[in-house]
């Protein structure tokens, strides 16, 4: 996502009604020092994984459990690109270069799918640090925003976050504002959900078809505006934007509840699912990410109850569970990926 400014029009940035619960006021609110500046629940630790990645907008692991990292500008791409962290520690390599403002990677076989402004581009054939094919897999959707996040769909197809082409118009097409699913070779367009202001972080519950997205909500609606979102998003639901914010009424007649209210104008970004060592004492928990203000939120499953994770960020964007089951944690305004675990 571009950030605040383009978070609010990519729609990350800064970009109520419904069940769960609203962000803590209080970022600090039960946390303690676990480590390089961070503040975290007790009993967990905070280290450095990797330095070097500015504006890291997302994570992906390929087959032999490396990371790789995508890098957007808010408002110029002139060093977006997508690099490799070997291991614990390493420099990152820059892989991919030409790309402009990627939000989405998603490895799948040997194959990395890249998503950014206008398209979602393949790359295979990796030799070393060079990929020996790229192909333009999906262009557009049309008529749309960014395309953010894209993850992989039990059924085999892949999805895809689009945002709305602007704060709070209607969507021109239906691909604007929607979730969209296609096929690995980019055929068989079509919208999984629909009348989204901005889907920007998406994970499925492991072991389950239970689709998690981070919506950001609208940013003109002044004491109106509500919080962004965290909610379970089923094929073919329509989330009524831009009529429908949350509100009572017949705007919202119909129209899914979110699993959980985060905190307003929070360019809620990345999630991801993390259970017993990181999450509650019994059961799971969704990991979000909120870039605007600064933290990472641990949302309980299935209850939608919020509580806060981290602090002491700058702009926290993406974020992953390795096979360790740590978390971790790219702050897009600093660079540094932390690493979040048991002590």
């Amino acid at each position: 996502m571009a950030v605040r400014a383009r978070l609010l029009v990519l729609v990350l940035v800064g970009v109520v009604a419904g069940c769960g619960s609203g962000g803590s006021s209080r970022p600090g609110s039960g946390l303690v020092d676990i480590g390089v500046g961070l503040r975290g629940p007790d009993g967990l630790k905070a280290t450095v994984y990797a330095r070097g990645l500015r504006l890291a907008s997302s994570f992906a692991f390929d087959a032999q459990g490396r990371l790789w990292v995508a890098t957007s500008g808010s408002e110029s791409h002139g060093t977006d690109g997508v690099y490799l962290v070997a291991h614990r520690g390493a420099r990152p390599v820059k892989v991919i270069s030409n790309v402009r403002g990627p939000l989405g990677l998603l490895w799948l076989d040997t194959t990395l799918y890249v998503a950014s402004l206008g398209r979602v581009e393949a790359f295979r054939g990796l030799e070393g640090t060079r990929f020996a094919e790229r192909r333009l897999v999906l262009r557009g959707p049309p008529g749309s925003g960014e395309n953010n996040n894209i993850v992989l769909a039990p059924s085999g197809r892949i999805l895809m976050g689009v945002s709305a082409s602007c704060d709070h118009c209607e969507p021109p097409t239906r691909f604007s504002g929607a979730i969209v699913s296609f096929r690995p070779d980019g055929s068989r367009l079509e919208t999984y959900a629909t009348r989204i202001r901005a889907p920007f972080g998406l994970a499925f519950v492991p072991g389950t078809a239970r689709l998690l997205v981070t919506m950001n909500q609208r940013d003109d609606l002044g004491a109106k505006t509500p919080g962004d979102w965290l909610a379970v998003v089923r094929p073919g639901q329509d989330w009524g934007f831009p009529g429908c914010y949350g509100q009572r009424g017949s705007a919202c007649a119909g129209v899914a509840k979110p699993l959980a209210v985060l905190d307003p104008h929070a360019a809620a970004g990345g999630v991801a699912v993390v259970t017993g060592r990181l999450g509650p004492t019994v059961g799971r928990a969704a990991i979000v990410a909120e870039w605007q203000r600064s933290k990472v939120l641990r949302v309980a499953l299935p209850s939608g109850a919020v509580a806060p994770f981290l602090t002491g960020l700058h702009n926290p964007l993406p974020v992953a569970v390795t096979r360790s089951g740590s978390v971790l944690v790219g702050d897009w305004g600093t660079g540094v990926v932390y690493e979040i675990s048991r002590k």
